[in-house]
Parts: structure tokens; sequence; C-alpha cells
């Protein structure tokens, strides 16, 4: 049996807690990011604080406004704007949940049912714009034009990145180009953007300041490239959303661009008819698992997965080598160990 040694810090070298040191790292700051996003969902309109509080309370790993607290520790900041900002992150990632979840029709999330299924797309739609409303409030008491302009970029990423998702849906001659294209607009930017702002507030240079950028952008990769392994490998407790979701939504992820590469005639009409015609029959989902596991698409996803990860550790190599840089490196193994 493996034994876990504790390092400097209280930092365990198991991935496994990687999450649940920076969590612990970064407490003192979570309690008032937390305290301020309760804070930022009130409002007079009884519907806004009871949606908003029904996602935020669901839990969730927080890993965004963490990676910006972290960051900015780990630049040596002193004060006090990246909580701010972090809870910003926080409301423009909880905003986008809301919106993905009524363009994908998902009823579950986290294990609990969608504000949407609850509440009805209008309410959640509207809601989401609330959050993303309160974000930009955030943003500006940073008074930093940088920083505003740093996460109002990545917010329009983000829907163009949902726009481009809309093109691809149920589209099996999707390139692996144009998959990329998605997850870096839909998922890195906001990772990317939330590390850098914490150089950016910290006074670092270019170099430091594109350094965690370019960290954050990988990390983001490898993460949601670790989410559509676990779509069609993990069970629904350990995933947090229903197992197989992508497929019966007929999303298509790197797994399935790799399965069509390399099929044969049959394997391409049975995808053709599962995710484009949405034809789904009892017994697809565990064939399409036997495919994607016959053409190694899901360990190739998972390598693919690792190189990215192995980017985004390097890209800390130059700042300064403390507690927090070595939080952030371990959370780039947990990110890519929830599939194991």
């Amino acid at each position: 049996m493996a034994v876990v040694a504790r390092l400097g810090g209280g930092q365990s070298k198991d991935p496994k807690n990687a999450l649940e040191d920076l969590h612990d790292l970064c407490a003192a700051d979570m309690a008032r990011v937390n305290q301020l996003i309760v804070d930022n969902m009130q409002s007079d309109v009884p519907l806004i604080p009871e949606l908003a509080g029904h996602l935020v309370s669901a839990g969730g790993k927080r890993l965004r406004p963490l990676l910006t607290l972290a960051s900015a520790q780990l630049c040596g900041y002193d004060g006090d704007k990246h909580i701010g900002l972090a809870a910003a992150v926080e409301f423009i990632h909880t905003a986008t949940l809301l919106h993905d979840d009524v363009v994908d029709e998902s009823d579950l999330r986290r294990g609990r049912d969608t504000a949407n299924a609850v509440w009805g797309n209008q309410a959640s739609v509207l809601v989401g714009d609330f959050l993303f409303s309160r974000s930009f409030r955030l943003m500006v008491e940073s008074e930093s034009l940088k920083v505003l302009d740093i996460l109002a970029s990545a917010s329009a990423i983000i829907a163009e990145g949902e726009v481009a998702q809309l093109t691809t849906a149920n589209d099996t001659a999707t390139t692996e180009e144009n998959y990329l294209y998605v997850i870096r607009s839909k998922t890195a930017a906001l990772f990317a953007a939330a590390c850098q702002v914490g150089a950016q507030i910290a006074g670092r240079n270019a170099d430091d300041e594109d350094a965690l950028e370019q960290y954050g952008a990988n990390l983001g990769i490898a993460f949601q490239l670790v989410d559509d392994y676990l779509d069609y490998s993990a069970t629904n407790k350990a995933f947090g959303k229903g197992v197989g979701d992508d497929f019966r939504e007929g999303k298509i992820t790197l797994p399935i661009v790799l399965a069509m590469r390399r099929g044969d005639d049959d394997e391409h009409a049975f995808w053709r008819r599962t995710l484009e015609d949405m034809d789904q029959k009892d017994g697809d989902l565990e064939h399409a698992v036997t495919v994607l596991k016959t053409h190694d698409a899901l360990s190739d996803t998972l390598i693919r997965a690792r190189g990215y990860a192995d980017t985004a550790r390097a890209a800390l190599a130059e700042l300064p080598d403390n507690t927090y840089r070595t939080a952030l490196e371990n959370i780039v193994d947990f990110c890519v160990e929830r599939a194991y």
C-alpha cells in the first residue's frame, strides 16, 4: 500500500487530495469570496436569489475562483481585490452553467435537478444574465481597466464558444480542430482569465502574467478532455452529472471525433443514427462505449489531456517557488487523476 507523505504547508503528494489542499490553503480568502457571492445574489425579486442559490448551494469544486486566489497569492499580492475578482469569476461560471443547461436541455447537474428543470428556461436564462451583470460590477470594483478587459474578453469568448458548439452539435464530421476551438473558448478561456487576473492585480510583469494565462488555458483544456472521457466511463456519483449525457444530447466530443476518424462504415452509420438523427435505442450507449474502447478513443483522449497538463505545469516553472505554486502544480495532477 502506498504511503501518502505530507509536504510543507500541509500539502499531500496524493493528487486526489490536491483540491482539498488548495481549499485549505485559501480557506480564509475563500470564506470571504463565498460571503461576497451570497451578498451579490440578493435581489428584491425573490426568484433571483432562490434560483441562483439552488445552483451555488449545489457545491461544485469552486476551482476557478480558487485559481484566482492562488494565482494572486503566488505573485505576492497583499491587497483584497482578488476577493471580488474570484467572486466575479464564479458568477461568470455559474451564469454560463445556467445558460448551458438551457441550451443542452439538461435535467441534472452535480446530482441535483438543474434550475431549468425546476423553474423553466426563461427564468434560468434571465437569472444567468443577472449573474453576469453582478460579475461586471465586481470587476469594475477592482479599479483596473486591464482586469476588466481580461474578464470581459473571456466572457465574450465563452459566448462565441457556445455559438460555435451549436454548429458542431450532432455533426459527426466535426474535426478535432473545430472541437478544440470550442473547448478553448467554452472552458479554457475562463480558466486562463481566472489565473491571469491574479498576476495582473499583483503588478507582475508581462512574462509572469502570460505564464499564468498559459497555465490556466492548458489546465482548462486538460480538465475538459477528462470530462469528455468521464462521460463514457464514470459513475453518476463520481462524476456529479449524468453519465452518458453527452451521448444522449448528441454532443460531439473528442472520443467521438477519434472514433469516427478510425471507424468503418458500419460504425459511421451507428454514430450518424445515434448522434445526428438522435435515434437512440436501449443498449446504444453501451455499444458506443465498446466502439470507443475498440479504437482507443477514450485512452487517447486521456493521453491528450496529460499532454496539456504537462504544458500547464511547465508554464509555472519561472514563477515564484512557494506553497501556492506547489498547490497549483498539484491541481494539474488532480484534474487528470479524476479519470481514475
